[in-house]
C-alpha cells in the first residue's frame, strides 16, 4: 500500500504473523534514473528476512532493467516480482500504468514477458476486475498473463473507476481463480480474520491478501492463521495491547525512516474504540516528533486507566 507499507509497518505484521510482506508501489522509471529515493523502497531492513517488490509502469524495457536491479540489489531476500495493474489513482493511469494497463492486454502480457525473462524469481500480477465499472475483464487478462509467465495473480474486487467505493465483488475473483491454473489470490474488503477465513472456504481464491484491514490491528494476520487452520476464536485485543504496540511501532518509525510525520496516519488507527478516541485523534496530528507521541500515548494510557 503506498505510503503505508514501509519498513516499520512490514515489521509490526512480520512480528504478527504475516509470512510475506510486500514493498509499497516501486516505479521502473525511478529505479531506471537509480533514484535513492526510489530505492529506499525496496530495500529491506535488516530484521526482515523477504521482500516481494511491487514494480508499476508502462515501458517493457524498463520493467525488464528494474528486475535485474532488483535482483542484484536484494539478492536472496527477494521473494517475488510483483507487477502492478491495479492501482487507480489517476496520476498512475493517466501515465498508462497501474490498472490502466488492464485496456491494453496486449502492452500488459509484453510487460509480464519482458520480466519473466529476466526474473530468476516468480513474476505475479495485481488486477482489478476491469478498468470500467460495470465489465469483467480480468477472466480474460488473467490466462492472457498465465500464458506469459505469470506465476500467481492477485484480484481485488472492485472496477479503477471504483476506487475504494462499493462492495468488493469475489464472484470475479472466483471466476478468476477457476479461469487459469496458477494460484490466484483475493483482496477486498477482507477488515477482520474471520473474514479471510471466510473468503478462503467460499471461493476457488488460493489465498487472501489482507490490506487495509491491518490498520491499527496487526495481529490480524495470526489471527486469521489460527483461525483458518482450526477455527480458533479471535481473541480481543484490549487498549494496553493497543496502546504497546502503538509505542511498538512509533520505535520503529523513530528507527527506520525517521518520518513522523507519517505517524499522524496510523497512530489514529489504533486508537479505534478507545475512550475519548476523537479527542485524542485531534492530538495526534498536532505531534511532529517521536517525544511528542511518546508523551501523548503516556496520556491516553492514563485516560484509560
Amino acid at each position: 500500500m503506498a505510503g503505508v507499507t514501509d519498513a516499520a509497518y512490514r515489521i509490526m505484521c512480520r512480528r504478527r504473523g504475516a509470512r510475506l510482506a510486500y514493498s509499497e508501489m516501486v516505479s521502473v522509471a525511478g529505479l531506471a534514473y537509480a533514484s535513492n529515493k526510489t530505492w529506499r523502497l525496496v530495500l529491506p531492513e535488516e530484521e526482515e528476512p523477504q521482500i516481494c517488490v511491487q514494480l508499476f509502469g508502462s515501458k517493457p524495457d524498463q520493467f525488464a532493467g528494474a528486475v535485474e536491479a532488483v535482483q542484484e540489489r536484494v539478492g536472496e531476500r527477494l521473494t517475488l516480482i510483483d507487477v502492478n495493474m491495479a492501482c487507480p489513482a489517476r496520476k498512475v493511469i493517466t501515465k498508462g500504468e497501474g490498472c490502466a494497463l488492464m485496456e491494453t492486454p496486449e502492452l500488459a502480457e509484453e510487460i509480464v514477458r519482458a520480466c519473466t525473462a529476466r526474473a530468476q524469481v516468480p513474476v505475479t500480477v495485481k488486477m482489478r476486475t476491469a478498468f470500467r465499472t460495470g465489465e469483467r475483464t480480468a477472466p480474460e487478462l488473467a490466462r492472457r498473463l498465465e500464458q506469459a509467465g505469470a506465476s500467481a495473480i492477485a484480484v481485488h474486487g472492485r472496477s479503477a473507476k471504483q476506487l475504494y467505493t462499493g462492495t468488493a465483488d469475489w464472484s470475479v475473483i472466483d471466476e478468476v481463480a477457476r479461469a487459469v491454473s496458477v494460484p490466484v489470490i483475493g483482496s477486498g474488503d477482507v477488515f477482520d480474520a474471520e473474514c479471510a477465513a471466510r473468503r478462503l472456504a467460499d471461493t476457488a481464491a488460493s489465498g487472501v491478501f489482507i490490506a487495509r484491514g491491518s490498520y491499527g490491528n496487526p495481529w490480524i494476520f495470526q489471527d486469521a492463521l489460527a483461525c483458518v487452520r482450526d477455527g480458533a476464536p479471535v481473541p480481543a485485543h484490549d487498549a494496553r495491547e493497543r496502546l504497546d504496540a502503538l509505542r511498538e511501532h512509533l520505535g520503529l518509525v523513530h528507527r527506520y525512516l525517521p518520518l513522523m510525520a507519517r505517524a499522524r496516519t496510523f497512530a489514529t488507527w489504533y486508537l479505534k474504540g478507545l475512550p475519548h478516541a476523537a479527542a485524542w485523534r485531534g492530538r495526534v496530528v498536532t505531534c511532529t516528533t517521536y517525544e511528542e507521541f511518546m508523551a501523548l500515548v503516556d496520556e491516553i494510557e492514563a485516560d484509560c486507566a
